[in-house]
């Protein structure tokens, strides 16, 4: 699995969540531009209703938005979902899963939570996960109205270049470390920047109530601890309570593992040494890989001989293959989030 967001990438495919590129610092187009009118993405998709104008307060600053945006470039990683889900089609967006070689449509289009959104729209691929920035030329060519990078970890040099192409509406003013933002957070803050700032918090609403009947319907996962993990570079890498995935294991009711947050020291996950896979020793294990992966890590010797693993306390779930239900956690939007809630406690279960 690619461990998404991060400055390292993998082989196989995979996120984030994670996870992702490096510190975005790729050159400047001055000016908006004029692209081809026949490229990709190039359909101009409006806004459904909205209260404008909307300032929307970040962590680079504020961003006042005059009218309902026509064309939505996201350069966050999971921020399509979130303006698919308010009824935009983003005309360019971030490739989170490397898309295999000849695929098409592309992979990130395709996702079971979000195939009906998108429809027969094919936006333009503005950043792949792994890049080192976002490509400026494509954006400015896609003449956005609107730019909405937050779950990404653009710098404000990076922020200063997009803003310069069009409104850019960056990571919530809150956030201490890129992709540590709760969902919810994120979600409201990208409604808000499209003016429906209501409807955002009523999806959440609906998706912070599944939650709630999930622990309600298993009181069994309380008090119980758990951890979701990745095989990466040949090791166990655990996420963070703070991370989506960790977010999202706690949600439904198990308690996350503390201390695996100081190891991190501020990421989203880690990558344990052997004499530290003592981290996770806890009741029950998620497992986000793909198969190839999966089948490594049963086969390394310290993992195989945890409590957990020998208690059948694991749930191995696909990443990017089969239903990925590895992506719909990794990604956790007001989207994929339904979906990877019911297919979670379905596995823990």
């Amino acid at each position: 699995m690619l461990l998404q967001r991060t400055t390292v990438t993998k082989t196989l495919r995979r996120i984030a969540a994670a996870l992702s590129a490096a510190t975005l610092g790729a050159g400047l187009i001055a000016g908006c531009g004029s692209g081809p009118t026949d490229t990709p993405g190039s359909d101009p998709v409006a806004t459904t209703g909205g209260a404008f104008p909307v300032t929307v307060e970040h962590a680079f600053g504020s961003t006042r938005i005059a009218g309902a945006p026509q064309r939505v470039v996201t350069v966050g990683y999971t921020d399509d979902q979130a303006v698919l889900a308010l009824g935009v089609k983003p005309v360019g967006m971030v490739d989170q899963y490397p898309n295999p070689p000849g695929r098409s449509p592309d992979l990130n289009t395709q996702w079971p939570w979000v195939k009906d959104k998108w429809g027969d729209a094919r936006p333009e691929v503005v950043m792949n996960n792994g890049d080192s920035g976002p490509n400026y030329e494509k954006i400015a060519a896609l003449r956005p109205d609107l730019i909405i990078a937050v779950y990404s970890e653009i710098d404000q040099a990076a922020y200063d270049r997009l803003s310069k192409i069009a409104p850019t509406v960056g990571r919530t003013k809150a956030e201490a470390e890129p992709f540590s933002a709760p969902w919810q957070d994120n979600a409201v803050h990208i409604a808000k920047a499209l003016g429906k700032a209501d409807e955002g918090a009523r999806m959440v609403k609906d998706i912070q109530d599944k939650l709630d009947a999930a622990r309600e319907a298993h009181p069994e996962f309380a008090g119980r601890t758990a951890v979701a993990v990745s095989w990466y570079k040949n090791s166990v890498a655990p996420f963070t309570t703070t991370d989506v995935r960790g977010r999202l294991v706690s949600g439904i009711g198990f308690k996350g593992a503390a201390e695996i947050d100081r190891i991190a020291g501020g990421s989203f996950y880690t990558v344990l040494s052997p004499e530290r896979i003592d981290l996770i020793d806890v009741d029950h294990i998620f497992v986000i890989a793909d198969r190839a992966d999966q089948e490594a890590l049963k086969k390394f010797e310290l993992f195989a001989n945890l409590p957990a693993v020998k208690n059948g306390q694991v749930s191995y779930l696909l990443d990017s293959e089969g239903p990925a239900i590895g992506a719909a956690m990794s990604q956790s939007t007001l989207l994929s989030l339904p979906y990877a809630i019911d297919e979670l406690v379905k596995s823990a279960g």
